[in-house]
């Protein structure tokens, strides 16, 4: 008897915290016009077509009302927000409906931090970083580098959509350059194939490639990531086979749509 009293008290609490938590989200504000902010601001959008540019900014939307932004010791506007969630959607604008459900927080820090989450003293190198431990379903920005990776439309970096991407790999329990909730099983052998291939080019000196890359299978698919959508025509031209294996992985070819 005590034991179903406590199992019926227990699912009377999940449905409360669900409740609560729904009621959350509902009510969690969006900014206005983020149409507008993203024509403005976000150069894969504006290059959509109209009825893309429809489901993109829903999906904006929706990832807001999922998603906590909250500033550490720094202030945010709307344009911030909206850059977090453009960030987020553009890696998986192939895939309708995506939701990340290993998040539930970004966390904007005015500039570069350090891995002990401070962004004072010494070894404040970190421009952003998905949490892990006790920080797991957590990412951290720095707010200078979301805004540079969207305002300098010449060069490959974008650091929002690296985190992002280090979140998709994330998807299936570990970071390691194999997105295996995004690459089909006939793609893992050749494109463990290409990272090796192209870190070794990296290393070599012979790669437009940003060298982080080469520090692991992780950080060479993020930075690859970044290049493929900052200046996807440029990668299909000087990486053709990686660029056509990134557009397996993530179902678009942003080239194609480049000006």
């Amino acid at each position: 008897m005590i034991g179903l009293l406590f199992f019926v008290v227990l699912l009377a609490g999940i449905y409360i915290w669900r409740r609560q938590n729904r009621k959350e989200i509902e009510n969690r504000p969006i900014p206005p016009n983020p149409d507008q902010i993203l024509e403005t601001e976000v150069k894969y959008y504006r290059e959509l077509p109209p009825a893309d540019k429809l489901r993109f900014v829903q999906e904006v939307n929706d990832f807001l009302r999922a998603t906590r932004i909250d500033p550490i010791n720094t202030t945010i506007t709307d344009t911030d927000k909206i850059l977090v969630a453009a960030s987020a959607v553009i890696p998986v604008f192939g895939f309708k409906e995506w939701h990340y459900s290993n998040l539930t927080d970004v966390l904007i820090y005015d500039d570069q931090f350090n891995e002990n989450f401070q962004s004072t003293g010494d070894n404040r190198n970190l421009m952003g970083m998905v949490g892990s431990g006790y920080m797991n379903g957590k990412m951290l920005l720095s707010k200078t580098a979301l805004r540079d990776g969207f305002s300098n439309k010449t060069d490959k970096e974008n650091t929002g959509i690296h985190e992002f991407v280090h979140l998709l790999d994330k998807a299936d329990g570990v970071a390691d350059g194999l997105p295996e909730a995004l690459l089909d099983k006939p793609f893992v052998i050749p494109w463990l194939h290409m990272i090796h291939q192209q870190i070794k080019e990296i290393q070599s000196d012979k790669s437009d490639i940003n060298p982080y890359g080469s520090t692991n299978q992780a950080e060479f698919f993020a930075v690859a990531s970044e290049y493929f959508f900052e200046r996807p025509a440029l990668l299909e031209r000087k990486h053709p086979e990686l660029y056509k294996m990134l557009e397996q992985i993530f179902k678009q070819d942003p080239g194609k749509k480049e000006t």
